[in-house]
């Protein structure tokens, strides 16, 4: 039986990805000096000792299987190989007085390594 992308996915965008208050005025923050960029892309490849780590680039344009999420004005884009890793994740800006970073609540990771630059599905 074949379904629909909609139909198996049942992907609302609210429910793809969501992004903080914190997180959104980050990535406004960000595009503002950067005019050729339209929003944020994450992707999750390959990396570290649990197997995947998530990456973030600038985005100029939508891929052709990207999947766009706009919150409060904010275009985020997920490559295509990690929707269903990033189903349900909430993504989040968080400064102290050491560091700042986006981090990824994500409901679908098994395990993490000890320093958390990966994790596993």
């Amino acid at each position: 039986m074949l379904f629909e992308r909609e139909t198996w996915f049942m992907c609302d965008e609210a429910a793809l990805i969501q992004t903080t208050p914190a997180a959104v005025n980050k990535v406004k923050k960000l595009l503002q000096d950067k005019p050729d960029n339209i929003g944020l892309k994450v992707a999750v490849r390959t990396r570290g000792c649990n197997g995947l780590s998530y990456y973030l680039e600038y985005a100029k344009s939508k891929g052709p299987s990207d999947e766009e999420v706009v919150q409060d004005g904010v275009r985020v884009f997920i490559e295509k190989k990690a929707q269903l890793t990033l189903l349900g994740t909430e993504m989040d800006y968080v400064e102290d007085k050491l560091s700042s970073e986006f981090v990824f609540n994500n409901p679908n990771i098994k395990g993490t390594c000890g320093c958390g630059e990966s994790f596993n599905i």
